[in-house]
């Protein structure tokens, strides 16, 4: 069990439900650090209005906050069993770095920042740009996701989702969301479909030929048994024009 930051350094594993590191074999791992040790709060509410979620935060947890309907949106995204929506943590569904991880598409729908412990210090950034790839992150050795903060701003914005999936419980093929500020920004997130997040973002509501121009500016669309490129795309122009026309 982790008892202080110092527990960071000694290189291993680290688990937060364990969910998905139990769930197929781990060769070469001897050791795992349980974050749980810490004892960090699954919920903070800030004086500013942000809502700073632990990356222990289980997802069940998370999906009971009345913040954002995105919550319990993303957090069913997971299709996951009761069992596994109680144990499994919103951080590790992040720092797993799958494309279908839902807690990935809320965090970068809502402009999360995400905060990054290592033995000795802290570093910030932009939930949309920790997850660099198909289990690829931002995260160095020695480090690992501490907390992920959502502004007040975006808690409080206009908010749009749209999934699909080739099954009825099948994992996602494409997941768009879609934001409007009271300031008119719109911002659209592509996740899902695509081995790291896309955030198109714009001054305003923009036109369908605009939103569909930066949407097929995305050229590199995931291929797997849940879905071929062309479909994913499609989908996603599909559901970002729906989005613009649900939003303004």
């Amino acid at each position: 069990m982790a008892t202080t930051r110092s527990d960071l350094a000694l290189g291993a594993r680290v688990i937060g439900g364990g969910t998905w590191l139990f769930s197929e074999p781990q060769p070469g791992v001897t050791e795992v650090l349980d974050l749980l040790g810490f004892g960090w709060d699954p919920v903070v509410r800030h004086d500013d209005g942000s809502l700073e979620i632990a990356a222990t935060c289980t997802i069940a947890t998370l999906r009971a906050l009345p913040d954002s309907p995105l919550f319990p949106l993303c957090a069913d995204s997971l299709l996951a069993s009761w069992k596994i929506q109680h144990i499994a943590t919103v951080g590790g569904n992040i720092a797993t770095a799958l494309p279908a991880g839902p807690m990935t598409s809320l965090a970068v729908a809502l402009d999360a920042e995400v905060v990054i412990w290592s033995a000795d210090g802290e570093r910030r950034m932009p939930a949309s740009e920790f997850v660099l790839g198909v289990q690829h992150t931002a995260l160095v050795p020695g480090e690992v996701l501490r907390s992920i903060i959502f502004p007040e701003h975006s808690l409080s914005s206009r908010q749009g989702f749209r999934r699909i999936a080739l099954s009825p419980l099948g994992r996602t093929g494409t997941l768009v969301t879609a934001r409007r500020e009271t300031s008119g920004e719109t911002v659209f997130g592509v996740t899902g479909g695509t081995p790291r997040p896309y955030v198109l973002r714009f001054a305003s509501s923009p036109d369908s030929r605009t939103l569909a121009d930066a949407v097929d500016g995305i050229d590199d669309w995931y291929d797997d048994a849940h879905g071929a490129p062309d479909w994913r795309r499609a989908m996603s122009l599909r559901f970002a024009e729906e989005l613009r026309e649900e939003l303004s």
